[in-house]
C-alpha cells in the first residue's frame, strides 16, 4: 500500500510540472505572434506591363520606321543601331540571362532588348536605376543585375577582339600613323592615368583610396591610346592614395616584353636604331628606355620646339579619357556600387564599347579579321637562365642612358623636320 501523503505528493508536482509547462508555451506564443505578424509580410507584385514595354522600344528605335530618327538613336545610345542590335544578338548566344523566357505560370519575361537598353541607359546617362521602370518597364534590382551581366557579357565576347594587344600589322599601322601626324618615329601611343570616384567606398577603406588632391575615396585606370582614340591597354584596380608611378610598377603594360614576347618594333632616330617602341608620358613618370618625357623648363628653341610637339601628340590619351567619360557618363561620376568587382566589370565594358564605336565609324586604324586566330599561350620559363633574362630586360626598359638618347635623338629630329 502507499502512503496517502506520498501519492498528494507526487500529484501537486505533476500538476505543478504541467501547469509550469502550460504558462511557458503560451507565453513563448504570446511573445512570437507580434514577430511573425511583423516580418510576415506578402509579397508585393507590380502589374508593370513587360509586354507593353518591349512593343513601346520597338516601335520607338527598332521597327522598320522608328518614331526617332537614327541621329536620336546614336546620340541615346551612344552609338549606331546596327552595332547594337549586334550586341543584342551576340549577348542572346553567349547567356541564356539574355533570352526570352516565361516563367512557371506562363507569363513571358524581359526581353533582351529591355535588358541591354536599361543597362546601355544606366551607362550612357549614369542615372539612377529606377528610372528605367517608366519607360522599358524594368523594376530597380532587376536593372542592376542587367547591367552587372550586359558588361560581364560584353567582356567575355568582345573583350578578346576589342581589348586585345596590338599584333605586328597594328604596330605597323600605329607607327605609321603616329609618325604621320605627329611627327614621331617609333611611338606607340600616349600612357596616363585617370581617377574614377567611388561613394559607397567602405570606411574602413577611405585612407587607402583617398589622395589629397581628390578629397574622396577613388580607383585609377591606366590606358595606353592612339592618334585614333582606340584604347590599346587598360589596368583598372589601384586604390586612388596611389600615383602613376606605382600603377605602372603594378600594370602589364611591359610583361610580354618581360617575358621575351615583345614586338617587332625597329625604327632610326637621327643615325641611331632602337629595338624598343614608346609612350609619350608627362612628367611624373620615370626616366625609361620605352617612355618619353618632355622638359620641365627648356631654354633652346630646339627644347622648346620639342616640349611643344610632345606636349600636343600627348594630348591622345587625354582626348580618350575625355571622349569615354562624354560618352559613358557613369564613369564621370562618382560609383554607386559596393563592390570595386562591378566597377572593374562597367570600366572594362565601357572601353571595349568604346572601340566597338570607333572601329564602327570606321575611325580605327586596326582591322581585326577572324581568320588572325586567338593569341598564342604563351608558358613561362622558371628556369634559372629564363629569370637571368628576365632581370636583363627589367634592366633595359628602366635604361635611363637609353631614355636621354632616344630623347636628345627626338630633338634633333624633330627640329630638322620642322
Amino acid at each position: 500500500m502507499f502512503d496517502s501523503d506520498e501519492i498528494i505528493e507526487q500529484l501537486f508536482v505533476d500538476v505543478s510540472e504541467f501547469i509550469i509547462d502550460e504558462l511557458e508555451d503560451d507565453t513563448h506564443e504570446k511573445m512570437l505572434k507580434p514577430v511573425e505578424k511583423k516580418f510576415q509580410r506578402k509579397k508585393r507584385y507590380i502589374q508593370r506591363g513587360r509586354e507593353e514595354g518591349h512593343n513601346r522600344l520597338v516601335a520607338d528605335c527598332f521597327s522598320d520606321q522608328p518614331v526617332f530618327p537614327p541621329y536620336i538613336f546614336r546620340r541615346r545610345f551612344r552609338m549606331n543601331k546596327e552595332l547594337f542590335i549586334r550586341i543584342v544578338n551576340s549577348l542572346s548566344n553567349h547567356s541564356g540571362y539574355f533570352k526570352l523566357r516565361k516563367d512557371a505560370i506562363g507569363k513571358q519575361g524581359l526581353s533582351a532588348l529591355q535588358k541591354c537598353t536599361a543597362a546601355i541607359r544606366q551607362l550612357a546617362y549614369g542615372t539612377p536605376v529606377d528610372q528605367n521602370d517608366e519607360y522599358v518597364r524594368i523594376g530597380e534590382s532587376t536593372s542592376i543585375e542587367c547591367l552587372k551581366n550586359f558588361c560581364r557579357g560584353v567582356i567575355e565576347v568582345f573583350g578578346p577582339t576589342y581589348l586585345r594587344r596590338p599584333n605586328d600589322e597594328d604596330v605597323a599601322r600605329i607607327l605609321h600613323l603616329h609618325e604621320e601626324h605627329h611627327g614621331f618615329p617609333g611611338m606607340l601611343g600616349s600612357i596616363d592615368c585617370m581617377h574614377w570616384a567611388w561613394k559607397n567606398c567602405p570606411v574602413a577603406w577611405h585612407g587607402q583610396f583617398t589622395r589629397g588632391d581628390h578629397g574622396v575615396p577613388t580607383i585609377m585606370l591606366e590606358t595606353v591610346a592612339s592618334q585614333d582614340l582606340w584604347i590599346w591597354h587598360a589596368y583598372f584596380g589601384v586604390a586612388g592614395s596611389n600615383n602613376d608611378i606605382n600603377v605602372l610598377n603594378q600594370s602589364t603594360l611591359f610583361n610580354d616584353v618581360l617575358q621575351g614576347y615583345s614586338l617587332d618594333v625597329k625604327f632610326i632616330v637621327n643615325g641611331t636604331e632602337y629595338t624598343k617602341g614608346y609612350y609619350l608620358a608627362d612628367g611624373i613618370y620615370p626616366e625609361w628606355a620605352t617612355i618619353v618625357k618632355s622638359f620641365s623648363c627648356p631654354q633652346d628653341l630646339k627644347r622648346k620646339k620639342f616640349k611643344e610637339m610632345q606636349e600636343a601628340a600627348r594630348k591622345d590619351v587625354e582626348r580618350a579619357f575625355g571622349v569615354l567619360q562624354s560618352r559613358w557618363a557613369i564613369i564621370r561620376g562618382a560609383a554607386r556600387f559596393w563592390m570595386d568587382t562591378t566597377m572593374s566589370d562597367i570600366i572594362y565594358a565601357c572601353i571595349i564599347m568604346h572601340n566597338m564605336i570607333v572601329d564602327n565609324e570606321g575611325n580605327a586604324i586596326s582591322h581585326w579579321s577572324d581568320e588572325d586566330g586567338d593569341p598564342p599561350i604563351r608558358f613561362r620559363n622558371r628556369s634559372v637562365g629564363a629569370f637571368n633574362e628576365y632581370i636583363q630586360r627589367s634592366a633595359e626598359i628602366r635604361d635611363k642612358i637609353v631614355h636621354n638618347q632616344l630623347r636628345s635623338d627626338l630633338v634633333e629630329h624633330i627640329w630638322e623636320k620642322n
